[in-house]
């Protein structure tokens, strides 16, 4: 009986030793399965996220149409979209947004001096032709003597509807003028004697019945569902005032703002532009 107990301690123990022994070896039986580990540096790169502030229309809708293709490349592109413009500029100077999309060049250099904005264009997407508007009038030549015509109070877009007034021979600004800024007492010929209401921009498509016609920005024009076409005369597509994409200076060598700068500058996307807005809003690349 010894022996025997003894044998069977014995075998036991081998095999209680095999079991063992095979549960060892069980990660190195799986080890097949698992996923490489990846080599050093292979990790892909976290997405990166771009805040870029805009109007409301036709600038958050053209920055809407690059975000897929920014998507692919890593870079999430927020687009935020202010009602009151004139807080673009103070909210890129305080880091709230990294770049923003409302403006022309005129219009940026005619604040930046007086704020100290230290900002750079990165890139030049498209222009908005201003133009005559009227709730009364069907043609420039029912414009009668004394008619009273609005027009944007802030300087370059003041200085631009003048230019256009003065194109369809309507008046004769003085010359001199270099700055993209001027008044109506710049006015040295006035043969309609027309009288000038000077007025937020964005009040101006409201206002209409209460004018003989105004000289509207067409980003305002869209956004108060007024036919661009209804224009009676407009900017032609020689306009300087292109609408520009702003980032802090020092920002535009950003590799998130140089991907945003080439996806604006697409034939896909001018032909979006071309397509959806038409004669309201002219590609400038």
């Amino acid at each position: 009986m010894r022996k025997r107990s003894a044998a069977a301690i014995l075998s036991s123990f081998v095999l209680f030793a095999g079991l063992a022994a095979a549960c060892g070896s069980a990660p190195a039986s799986n080890a097949g399965t698992q996923k490489p580990a990846a080599p050093a540096g292979a990790d892909s790169k976290k997405e990166v996220t771009l805040k870029i502030g805009a109007a409301a229309v036709p600038h958050a809708e053209i920055l809407n149409q690059v975000k897929p293709k920014l998507k692919e490349q890593g870079v999430n592109l927020e687009v935020i979209v202010f009602d009151d413009e004139g807080q673009l500029n103070p909210a890129l100077k305080d880091k709230k947004v990294d770049g923003n999309y409302f403006q022309h060049v005129p219009y940026l250099d005619s604040v930046k001096k007086e704020k100290g904005y230290d900002f750079t264009v990165t890139s030049k997407v498209h222009v908005e032709p201003i133009g005559f508007y009227s709730s009364k009038l069907k043609s420039k030549d029912e414009i009668k003597d004394g008619a009273k015509i609005g027009i944007p109070n802030n300087p370059s877009n003041e200085y631009r509807a003048l230019v256009l007034l003065q194109q369809q021979g309507l008046i004769k600004l003085k010359s001199g003028l270099t700055t993209y800024e001027a008044t109506p007492k710049d006015i040295v010929e006035n043969p309609k004697n027309l009288k000038f209401v000077e007025a937020d921009s964005a009040t101006l498509p409201r206002a209409l019945p209460d004018l003989d016609g105004a000289i509207i920005n067409t980003n305002l024009v869209l956004e108060a569902k007024i036919d661009p076409k209804s224009a009676l005369f407009r900017e032609d597509a020689n306009s300087p005032y292109a609408n520009v994409v702003v980032v802090r200076k020092g920002d535009e060598s950003r590799d998130e703002v140089k991907k945003l700068d080439a996806a604006l500058k697409t034939p896909e996307l001018k032909k979006f532009i071309t397509d959806k807005y038409g004669v309201a809003v002219v590609p400038a690349f």
